[in-house]
Protein backbone atom coordinates (compact mmCIF):
# COMPACT_ATOMS: atom_id res chain seq x y z
CA UNK A 1 0.00 0.00 0.00
CA UNK A 2 1.57 3.33 -0.99
CA UNK A 3 1.71 6.14 1.92
CA UNK A 4 0.45 9.42 1.17
CA UNK A 5 2.45 12.40 1.73
CA UNK A 6 2.16 14.48 4.12
CA UNK A 7 2.88 17.54 1.80
CA UNK A 8 -0.10 15.63 -0.38
CA UNK A 9 -2.54 15.49 2.63
CA UNK A 10 -1.25 19.37 3.86
CA UNK A 11 -1.74 20.62 -0.11
CA UNK A 12 -5.74 18.56 -0.79
CA UNK A 13 -6.68 20.37 2.43
CA UNK A 14 -5.25 23.99 1.90
CA UNK A 15 -7.27 23.34 -2.21
CA UNK A 16 -10.24 21.73 -0.54
CA UNK A 17 -10.12 25.19 1.83
CA UNK A 18 -9.95 27.65 -1.09
CA UNK A 19 -12.48 25.76 -3.16
CA UNK A 20 -14.78 26.30 0.38
CA UNK A 21 -14.10 30.18 0.41
CA UNK A 22 -14.73 30.52 -2.96
CA UNK A 23 -17.76 28.86 -3.03
CA UNK A 24 -19.04 30.52 -0.10
CA UNK A 25 -17.93 33.64 -1.89
CA UNK A 26 -20.47 32.24 -4.75
CA UNK A 27 -23.12 31.73 -2.80
CA UNK A 28 -23.11 35.34 -0.64
CA UNK A 29 -22.74 37.42 -4.46
CA UNK A 30 -25.91 35.42 -5.76
CA UNK A 31 -27.96 35.10 -2.84
CA UNK A 32 -26.56 37.12 -0.31
CA UNK A 33 -25.83 36.96 3.67
CA UNK A 34 -29.20 33.82 4.08
CA UNK A 35 -27.61 31.81 1.07
CA UNK A 36 -24.75 31.23 3.01
CA UNK A 37 -25.53 27.76 4.59
CA UNK A 38 -23.20 24.74 5.56
CA UNK A 39 -26.03 22.36 2.99
CA UNK A 40 -25.65 25.10 0.45
CA UNK A 41 -21.95 25.07 0.87
CA UNK A 42 -21.43 21.33 0.85
CA UNK A 43 -24.03 20.94 -2.02
CA UNK A 44 -21.97 23.68 -3.84
CA UNK A 45 -18.34 21.66 -3.27
CA UNK A 46 -19.81 18.21 -3.25
CA UNK A 47 -18.47 17.39 0.18
CA UNK A 48 -20.69 16.01 2.56
CA UNK A 49 -21.99 18.90 5.15
CA UNK A 50 -20.29 16.63 7.77
CA UNK A 51 -16.83 17.08 6.19
CA UNK A 52 -17.61 20.98 6.26
CA UNK A 53 -17.02 20.76 10.17
CA UNK A 54 -13.30 20.02 9.63
CA UNK A 55 -12.65 23.08 7.92
CA UNK A 56 -15.04 25.33 9.32
CA UNK A 57 -16.94 25.27 12.43
CA UNK A 58 -19.48 27.25 11.36
CA UNK A 59 -21.21 29.76 8.86
CA UNK A 60 -19.56 32.60 11.25
CA UNK A 61 -16.28 31.09 10.90
CA UNK A 62 -16.71 31.04 7.18
CA UNK A 63 -17.65 34.34 7.43
CA UNK A 64 -14.78 35.53 9.55
CA UNK A 65 -11.90 33.57 7.22
CA UNK A 66 -13.43 35.42 4.31
CA UNK A 67 -13.04 38.90 6.11
CA UNK A 68 -9.28 37.52 7.14
CA UNK A 69 -8.52 36.80 3.01
CA UNK A 70 -10.71 39.34 1.02
CA UNK A 71 -10.13 42.44 2.91
CA UNK A 72 -6.46 42.89 3.31
CA UNK A 73 -6.66 42.05 -0.27
CA UNK A 74 -9.13 44.82 -1.10
CA UNK A 75 -6.74 47.25 0.61
CA UNK A 76 -3.98 46.26 -0.82
CA UNK A 77 -5.34 46.82 -4.33
CA UNK A 78 -5.89 50.31 -3.25
CA UNK A 79 -2.61 50.60 -1.77
CA UNK A 80 -1.07 49.40 -5.04
CA UNK A 81 -2.44 51.86 -6.97
CA UNK A 82 -1.71 54.72 -4.83
CA UNK A 83 2.19 53.57 -5.25
CA UNK A 84 2.14 54.34 -8.41
CA UNK A 85 2.61 57.95 -8.28
CA UNK A 86 4.76 59.94 -5.62
CA UNK A 87 2.12 63.43 -6.52
CA UNK A 88 -0.30 63.58 -2.92
CA UNK A 89 -3.22 64.64 -4.94
CA UNK A 90 -3.13 61.78 -8.02
CA UNK A 91 -2.84 59.42 -4.62
CA UNK A 92 -6.22 61.13 -3.48
CA UNK A 93 -7.55 60.28 -7.12
CA UNK A 94 -6.04 56.48 -7.19
CA UNK A 95 -7.47 55.97 -3.92
CA UNK A 96 -10.98 57.22 -4.76
CA UNK A 97 -10.79 55.68 -7.89
CA UNK A 98 -9.57 51.89 -7.68
CA UNK A 99 -12.43 51.69 -4.58
CA UNK A 100 -15.26 52.69 -7.05
CA UNK A 101 -13.35 50.88 -9.31
CA UNK A 102 -13.75 47.37 -7.01
CA UNK A 103 -17.75 48.18 -6.25
CA UNK A 104 -17.99 45.76 -9.49
CA UNK A 105 -15.75 43.03 -8.17
CA UNK A 106 -17.28 40.19 -6.60
CA UNK A 107 -15.25 40.60 -3.25
CA UNK A 108 -17.06 44.17 -2.92
CA UNK A 109 -20.19 42.36 -3.36
CA UNK A 110 -19.90 39.50 -0.95
CA UNK A 111 -18.35 41.66 1.61
CA UNK A 112 -22.08 43.65 1.12
CA UNK A 113 -23.39 40.71 1.70
CA UNK A 114 -21.56 39.65 4.70
CA UNK A 115 -22.61 43.41 6.11
CA UNK A 116 -26.30 42.61 6.20
CA UNK A 117 -25.83 39.47 8.00
CA UNK A 118 -26.10 39.02 11.76
CA UNK A 119 -22.32 39.12 12.10
CA UNK A 120 -20.17 37.53 15.23
CA UNK A 121 -17.55 40.30 17.27
CA UNK A 122 -14.41 39.17 15.44
CA UNK A 123 -15.46 39.32 11.89
CA UNK A 124 -17.24 42.86 12.65
CA UNK A 125 -14.01 43.48 13.88
CA UNK A 126 -12.17 42.49 11.27
CA UNK A 127 -14.36 44.67 9.08
CA UNK A 128 -13.94 47.29 10.97
CA UNK A 129 -10.03 46.79 11.02
CA UNK A 130 -10.08 47.44 6.85
CA UNK A 131 -12.40 50.03 6.90
CA UNK A 132 -9.54 51.78 8.98
CA UNK A 133 -6.34 50.69 7.28
CA UNK A 134 -8.43 51.98 4.12
CA UNK A 135 -8.99 55.57 5.40
CA UNK A 136 -5.38 55.59 6.56
CA UNK A 137 -3.87 55.04 3.73
CA UNK A 138 -4.85 58.29 2.54
CA UNK A 139 -3.71 60.35 5.90
CA UNK A 140 0.22 60.52 4.60
CA UNK A 141 -1.14 61.97 1.20
CA UNK A 142 -3.45 64.76 3.03
CA UNK A 143 -0.61 65.54 5.19
CA UNK A 144 1.98 66.08 1.84
CA UNK A 145 -0.85 68.58 1.20
CA UNK A 146 -0.69 70.42 4.27
CA UNK A 147 -3.67 69.48 6.00
CA UNK A 148 -3.89 70.25 9.95
CA UNK A 149 -5.94 67.27 10.70
CA UNK A 150 -5.43 65.00 7.98
CA UNK A 151 -7.50 61.61 9.73
CA UNK A 152 -10.04 64.05 10.04
CA UNK A 153 -10.30 64.69 6.17
CA UNK A 154 -9.36 60.93 5.56
CA UNK A 155 -12.39 60.16 6.95
CA UNK A 156 -14.23 62.63 5.00
CA UNK A 157 -13.06 61.68 1.79
CA UNK A 158 -14.01 57.80 2.85
CA UNK A 159 -17.39 58.83 3.98
CA UNK A 160 -17.61 60.68 0.34
CA UNK A 161 -16.43 57.52 -1.12
CA UNK A 162 -18.86 55.57 0.43
CA UNK A 163 -21.62 57.58 -0.93
CA UNK A 164 -20.45 57.05 -4.25
CA UNK A 165 -20.46 53.40 -3.64
CA UNK A 166 -23.92 53.22 -2.65
CA UNK A 167 -25.05 55.63 -5.74
CA UNK A 168 -22.91 52.72 -8.38
CA UNK A 169 -24.57 50.37 -6.15
CA UNK A 170 -28.50 51.78 -6.80
CA UNK A 171 -27.81 51.79 -10.70
CA UNK A 172 -26.12 54.71 -11.29
CA UNK A 173 -23.32 55.16 -14.15
CA UNK A 174 -20.06 54.18 -12.83
CA UNK A 175 -18.33 56.30 -14.87
CA UNK A 176 -20.13 59.64 -14.33
CA UNK A 177 -20.53 59.11 -10.02
CA UNK A 178 -16.19 58.56 -10.41
CA UNK A 179 -15.86 61.37 -12.47
CA UNK A 180 -17.72 63.46 -10.14
CA UNK A 181 -16.42 62.37 -6.86
CA UNK A 182 -13.03 62.82 -7.61
CA UNK A 183 -13.89 66.48 -8.65
CA UNK A 184 -15.81 66.89 -5.41
CA UNK A 185 -13.01 64.68 -3.36
CA UNK A 186 -9.82 66.70 -5.17
CA UNK A 187 -11.53 70.39 -5.08
CA UNK A 188 -12.31 69.86 -1.26
CA UNK A 189 -8.76 68.84 -0.51
CA UNK A 190 -6.96 71.11 -2.47
CA UNK A 191 -9.15 74.36 -1.07
CA UNK A 192 -8.65 72.72 2.79
CA UNK A 193 -4.77 72.77 2.40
Amino acid sequence: MPKIRASSVAEHRAMQHAALLDAARSLLDEGGFAALTFPALAERTGLARSSLYEYFASRAAVVEELCAVDLPAWVAEVEDAMGATEDPAQKIAAYVARQLELVGDRRHRVVVAISTGELDTNARERIRAAHGRIVELVVDALSALGHRDPMLVATLVQGMVDAAVRRIEGGADPAEVESATLALVLGGVARVA
